[in-house]
């Protein structure tokens, strides 16, 4: 009976878990605010294979990235990426406030976090989408109400920011070209956006941007009392072969 009773002690040991050591334990379901109670009625996301809802990021880090973007729960925020994204607003812009660990920050056109779009700000749409690795929010100023065409992607969890900032997309596919986006605030060569589609508009396929040429010396310069250089010359036949075309990055 002894050895009964201690055993049954010891399994309560083991199940039992004090009060104060119960507060500090998160589950991944808390932490990522990913489930809630009131479910009930809410909106279903669109399926990932949906176009409409698909934004197509080309950087010139070397791809393409793949953005699901969620109607479901950021309907406003959306619709405007779309808006923006067909008047070829992000064509060129670049990532502006990129933080190593944390996230990559775009979409501004003067390139210095305070710009945006002719178009009203958006309300805040903050939902239970969790701030993970690859998720894609709408940034803002101090008024929650005050974001326009910026965003940002993440690049590890930060679940500290999650239902104060509206996080309306999640990549897909292409994060190590997220991955590559050039680091700095600002950067001191900022990777950009070469061209933003929606999927469902049919746009072409990702073409590498051709590489920057050499800036040119100028002529050879000559040096006082120094003779003039022999040009070294070469038979046609050993001439350097010409160089292929650049081809885009696998």
């Amino acid at each position: 009976m002894r050895v009964l009773a201690a055993l049954a002690m010891m399994m309560a040991s083991l199940v039992a878990v004090p009060a104060q050591a119960q507060s500090k334990i998160q589950t991944p379901a808390k932490v990522a605010q990913v489930l809630e109670d009131n479910v009930t009625g809410r909106p279903t996301p669109p399926p990932i294979t949906d176009k409409d809802n698909l934004w197509l990021l080309d950087l010139s880090t070397g791809g393409r990235v793949t953005i699901w973007l969620r109607p479901d729960v950021a309907p406003k925020m959306v619709e405007r990426i779309k808006t923006l994204t067909r008047r070829h607003f992000y064509d060129g812009l670049a990532f502006h406030r990129v933080i190593d660990g944390f996230m990559a920050q775009g979409g501004d056109p003067k390139g210095d976090g305070t710009g945006g779009s002719d178009l009203p700000n958006v309300e805040a749409e903050f939902n239970y989408l969790p701030h993970v690795r690859g998720s894609v929010a709408a940034a803002r100023a101090d008024d929650p109400n005050s974001a326009n065409s910026q965003f940002y992607i993440v690049f590890q969890p930060r679940f500290a920011l999650d239902k104060k900032y509206t996080v309306f997309g999640r990549v897909l596919d292409g994060m190590q070209y997220v991955d590559a986006i050039e680091r700095g605030e600002p950067p001191a060569n900022p990777s950009r956006i070469v061209h933003a589609y929606i999927a469902a508009d049919n746009p072409p396929a990702y073409v590498p941007l051709a590489p920057t040429p050499a800036p040119s010396l100028g002529a050879p310069v000559t040096l006082p009392g120094a003779a003039p250089a022999t040009p070294v010359r070469r038979p046609a036949a050993q001439a350097a072969p010409a160089k292929k075309a650049a081809t885009a990055t696998k």
